[in-house]
């Protein structure tokens, strides 16, 4: 699926040098073809990561996605420059008025926290509730998933007593959901938190589904029944070496963390991490964009939220 994004951004040269299709605003602009309108609010850090790990996932269907990078209007970033957000990123104020196909929200490095302590928290619910009437389908991934299932449905998230660090066995529970089409009956998906959802909680409410499983790391994968939103626990979007770069940065800061299971071979640190998700990311998200967002969305854009 080829991204439509600006020739100047400074992640288009690494996604080419991929082999990664990125198509010009003009080029897009000459093809008889409504692009998909897909916001990211990236509540990360290093965004330039998160772009370009989202990014690679987001092109491997024939379809054109037209992509907005939002960020929080009440959180000022200490890992990019007002210059670089100011060009690339917009606001909720800038787009509220927009309607969009499909919406990834990331998690974010403030799970110590509880959600009402989180600066952005009230504009992050703000903005899940808008999502209601404006967009087609939402993945939120590890901390926005929690955070969205306290606002959406009460469900709150409670301490673990040890980090869940590393790459873990997930089964699927239901085979014919068609955001698993394609995959094997297991996948791997790797993990980086300190705090989980209360799966009891999860049982009780009627709009949700568990469609995803771990042993090791509890539910992983869970839908609304509509489709409409979707909570992710892990991150499939990581790179080979994100659980690396985590673990050594903890490690040189003197914290308290144990060798991510399942991940180096032998659990030598000083070995090329296995990378074994590759296939069920890009399955998932080809799969959310095809069935969820292109096959759900209207082609009137302004028709979205009006079914």
């Amino acid at each position: 699926m080829p991204i439509i994004i600006s020739n100047e951004q400074p992640v288009k040269k690494k996604l080419e040098k991929e082999n990664i299709f990125v198509m010009s605003q003009k080029r897009a602009s000459i093809q008889d073809i409504r692009p998909l309108k897909i916001a990211i609010l990236n509540l990360m850090p290093e965004k330039q990561n998160t772009e370009l790990d989202l990014y690679r996932l987001l092109s491997n269907t024939p379809l054109q996605l037209e992509i907005t990078l939002l960020r929080t209007k009440t959180h000022k970033s200490k890992n990019e420059s007002d210059e670089y957000l100011k060009k690339y990123y917009k606001t909720f104020e800038d787009i509220k008025e927009e309607k969009f196909d499909g919406m990834i929200i990331t998690g974010a490095p403030v799970e110590h926290l509880k959600f009402q302590e989180v600066d952005y928290f009230k504009e992050f619910c703000e903005i899940e509730e808008w999502t209601k009437k404006h967009v087609t389908s939402v993945i939120n991934i590890c901390w926005a998933s929690q955070a969205a299932l306290y606002y959406h449905y009460g469900i709150n998230k409670s301490e673990l007593n040890e980090k869940c660090f590393g790459v873990y066995l997930h089964k699927i529970k239901h085979r014919k959901e068609p955001l698993f089409r394609g995959f094997d009956d297991t996948f791997f998906a790797p993990h980086s938190r300190h705090t989980k959802i209360n799966e009891d909680e999860l049982k009780k409410i009627k709009e949700l589904e568990i469609l995803a499983y771990s042993k090791k790391a509890g539910a992983t994968i869970i839908a609304s029944k509509d489709r409409k939103q979707f909570f992710i626990t892990c991150h499939l979007e990581y790179d080979r070496m994100r659980l690396d770069t985590e673990f050594k940065r903890d490690k040189t800061k003197n914290l308290d963390i144990k060798i991510p299971e399942n991940y180096y071979p032998h659990d030598n640190i000083y070995e090329l991490p296995i990378l074994s998700w590759r296939m069920a990311s890009q399955l998932l998200y080809s799969n959310w964009i095809n069935y969820y967002v292109y096959q759900e969305s209207p082609y009137l854009i302004s028709s979205i939220g009006e079914q």
